[in-house]
């Protein structure tokens, strides 16, 4: 009997899992025969061929009798094509092809069938869950997925090679060097079409939502005829939101890998922009791997939903945990997966079925009853989570062809950087992410601007939720002005972007 090892991972939604990879060879038995057990799923069943075919094509022999892998612990469904790897050293150190202490090593890897290592999904993750709960854990991984290493301490020694037969020289003093892993910075840019908001003509009114949404990450919606620049200003919305921290980048960096980009460091926000028709599974997350979808791909970003009334009914509904939560909760059969989701939501809509319902140069072709149900499909809790909301006129044919300079995105950016530090050093989190008790304890009103917003909220009729929000934003126009009490003039302004009732 020949029994061998060997530590390896998996992720199962937003959690990292340790597996034992086990290899058992009876090389008594006069049939040839592989197995491996243990809950795997059909890629991982799929490796017996990958893994027979690369230890043979790689200058190792496949042993004779009977091989066992058993991935333990057996209670979990295991899922993923890197325990390729794995399996491949634990069945060369069973057969005494290879003999090297690797107790300290997790192992990571797809194999091919002439022993070439492929990069795998989830390897941050990996790394940096299993390095958390082991200071001085050791990592192989495949070549492909080096950047990845990033994140980790130098203690954390992390190998990488892009062949099986490259597995003995990890262990050679001389030689394992040169498979250290040195990572670099590759960064993923959704967009790299440099955008400005010096490039959006006129609509101060619309771009200063813009820059107070941004400034307390609070939700916004616009709501304007078709061609009024709506998608002009969502997508410029990410050029002036503060720079990434550090657990900022780690963290969406971690849901890209785990959704299956390889050596992509997150550095610039998030903007995801997915279309009204796609499905629940793909916005939300979800599918028979229980994947991230766009709300968690936007963690730390911008989520901008056009045409916002044209979105399933369930998918605008399931929005509200993430918006109330910054998470979102995914429940199958087999797995229940939890994933951050804390994004600016940007939604623009046009004001009725055919978009042209108050424009003056365009007459509305739609009914009373259309305009009023095409409205109603975001629900008042939805439209609760949304403090902003504004509607966008058509810019003028003069102000489109003026030649006067806008303002760049980079002076907006200096203003909502320092009002974002401003509510951290107060509160630690920023004006839109603020809980009711939280808006008690943080926003003081001065006695004019309390008279003046009860005063307010009586003529409007306005629910306890709906002060709540002009609050949060009073708050975060005085961040702007660098004051320390919410005056008149700040719930004046903030008044103006609450929106049309039915909004």
């Amino acid at each position: 009997m020949k029994y061998s090892r060997v530590k390896s991972a998996f992720v199962s939604g937003f959690e990292v899992k340790t597996i034992l990879v086990e290899v058992d060879i009876n090389s008594r038995s006069t049939q040839q025969v592989f197995k491996i057990v243990g809950m795997p799923n059909t890629a991982i069943l799929e490796s017996q061929k990958r893994v027979f075919s690369a230890i043979r094509n790689s200058g190792f022999n496949f042993p004779n009798g009977n091989v066992t892998v058993n991935l333990a612990p057996s209670n979990l469904k295991k899922q993923g094509t890197h325990f390729d790897l794995p399996i491949s050293v634990g069945i060369l150190l069973a057969s005494k092809q290879i003999n090297f202490d690797i107790d300290d090593y997790y192992i990571f890897g797809e194999i091919g069938l002439n022993g070439e290592i492929r990069g795998i999904p989830g390897i941050t993750l990996l790394l940096l869950e299993l390095a958390q709960k082991e200071k001085n854990a050791k990592f192989i991984i495949p070549k492909e997925n080096e950047e990845e290493a990033l994140f980790l301490e130098e203690n954390n020694e992390v190998y990488v090679i892009s062949h099986l037969s490259e597995i003995i020289y990890i262990f050679d003093n001389e030689k394992k060097e040169k498979y250290k892993a040195a990572p670099g910075e590759k960064f993923y840019e959704e967009n790299e079409e440099q955008i400005d908001f010096s490039d959006i003509k006129g609509q101060y009114f619309a771009k200063r939502a813009a820059e107070i949404a941004a400034a307390g990450f609070h939700n916004l919606l616009m709501k304007g005829s078709p061609g009024s620049g709506k998608t002009m200003i969502a997508r410029r919305i990410p050029t002036i939101l503060p720079e990434m921290t550090r657990e900022e980048i780690i963290e969406s960096t971690k849901i890209y890998s785990i959704y299956g980009y390889l050596n992509k460091i997150i550095r610039k926000r998030p903007f995801r922009a997915p279309h009204h028709s796609a499905s629940t599974a793909s916005i939300i997350g979800g599918g028979s791997d229980s994947k991230p979808g766009e709300i968690s791909l936007a963690h730390n970003g911008v989520l901008f939903l056009d045409e916002f009334p044209e979105f399933r009914t369930d998918v605008i509904e399931a929005l509200r945990q993430p918006l109330e939560d910054g998470i979102v909760t995914i429940s199958r059969a087999k797995v229940v997966a939890t994933y951050p989701a804390k994004f600016m939501l940007v939604a623009a809509q046009n004001p009725c079925p055919c978009g042209y319902y108050g424009d003056p140069e365009h007459e509305c072709t739609c009914s009373i009853n259309q305009i009023i149900n095409y409205n109603r499909k975001i629900s008042g809790p939805i439209s609760d989570r949304i403090d902003i909301k504004i509607t966008v006129p058509r810019v003028k044919i003069d102000e489109l062809l003026n030649d006067f300079s806008e303002e760049s995105s980079e002076a907006i950016k200096e203003r909502v950087e320092r009002a974002s530090k401003i509510q951290i050093k107060r509160q630690n989190k920023l004006n839109g992410k603020l809980t009711q008790k939280e808006v008690k304890k943080y926003i003081k009103l001065d006695e004019k601007a309390e008279e003046f917003l009860k005063e307010g909220a009586k003529a409007f009729k306005m629910t306890g939720r709906g002060i709540n929000r002009v609050l949060k934003v009073s708050r975060t126009i005085a961040d702007l002005n660098d004051s320390k009490y919410v005056t008149v003039e700040h719930v004046s302004e903030a008044f103006q972007y609450r929106g049309e009732e039915n909004l």
